[in-house]
């Protein structure tokens, strides 16, 4: 495969905070329209990303184990997890809110777990070639990023409207907590990657 052409190999880095390029000049590199610190990669971008999804993939098993919420009716608790929230509303009849929970609680975080996992593969082993593919994908994951708080959205809802003391009440369970601490390190994970470095592996 033929070189590209790019900034860097031409000896200039592009500023992170104003988009500026400035030509390559010593160690102690500051923009030249904004002083903002230059860095031709992301500093420790593999390893921080690395970091920041094992932590991810930890978390994933007991936000998927542990009851994300516990309905009380009438003094009885009858406490949830994710499948089983789904398989609830499956037998209500009210399968395209399951299939919803399901993309968005199940599937969406562990896409883009792997989807991540596959990114940092491919620096590792300086995969050759689909540089393009795998830049799509990094877009992919960081744009749906954000859906992934769909089921914690739907139960901050319900704990504020479902209150009517010892009659009926809905609880966060611990499950909760692990859901949000997998999205929001997926979302730092991906904020982290620094996509450039799929095309450092290409001839």
């Amino acid at each position: 495969m033929k070189a590209q052409k790019t900034a860097l190999t031409q000896g200039f880095i592009r500023c992170h905070d104003c988009g500026c390029l400035s030509k390559q000049a010593g160690k102690n590199r500051l923009c030249r329209l904004c002083g903002g610190r230059l860095h031709p990669r992301l500093p420790n971008s593999f390893q921080r990303t690395a970091a920041l999804l094992l932590s991810a993939f930890c978390l994933y098993i007991p936000a998927n184990i542990f009851p994300i919420m516990t309905i009380t009716s009438l003094g009885v608790g009858e406490p949830h997890t994710i499948i089983g929230g789904i398989m609830a509303l499956i037998n209500g009849n009210m399968v395209p809110i399951a299939l919803l929970v399901l993309v968005a609680s199940i599937l969406v975080p562990l896409l883009k777990l792997l989807g991540i996992s596959l990114l940092l593969l491919n620096i590792h082993y300086r995969w050759q070639g689909r540089a393009k593919k795998w830049t799509i994908l990094y877009r992919i994951i960081a744009f749906v990023g954000r859906w992934s708080m769909l089921d914690i959205f739907m139960i901050s809802i319900l704990v504020s409207l479902v209150d009517m003391g010892g009659v009926a009440q809905v609880i966060a369970g611990p499950a909760a907590t692990a859901f949000a601490a997998v999205v929001v390190l997926t979302m730092f994970a991906a904020k982290n990657f620094d996509p450039r470095l799929l095309w450092d592996n290409q001839r």
